[in-house]
């Protein structure tokens, strides 16, 4: 799945618990009707991802949806849900360099090569 908006707030890395367990938020603010903040979470080594981006970048990341199920000490069940991003790139960024530019369709020569006998014989 994909999440596509702009950055609002991106988390400092916080660490936890003895296992060194890191987590990194990044809130992203959908561009629809009625935008959404959606708060997302990278989890270990997909926390650096999240440097190379700034407060108000357009981007796409790729999540997962991940759901748990919690017992308290009373015997209450209760669920939890996080969005958790795997993958982050900016939107509407320039192609690589070096990269060849392709120009608009219009801009095309026509073909002016091709033999007579090559009809369309399709029968629709």
């Amino acid at each position: 799945m994909e999440v596509q908006g702009k950055i609002k707030v991106i988390g400092e890395t916080k660490s936890f618990g003895a296992s060194g367990f890191q987590k990194r938020e990044l809130v992203v603010t959908t561009e629809e009707q009625y935008p959404q903040h959606l708060n997302l979470e990278f989890v270990q080594d997909k926390t650096s991802l999240l440097d190379a981006f700034q407060v108000g970048d357009a981007v796409k990341v790729g999540i997962n949806l991940r759901g748990r199920e919690w017992t308290s000490p009373q015997n209450e069940v209760k669920y939890f849900n996080s969005i958790v991003g795997w993958r982050i790139e900016k939107v509407g960024a320039q192609a690589p360099a070096g990269a060849p530019e392709v120009p608009p369709f219009d801009e095309y020569e026509p073909v002016s090569n091709s033999k007579n006998e090559d009809h369309d014989d399709l029968p629709f």
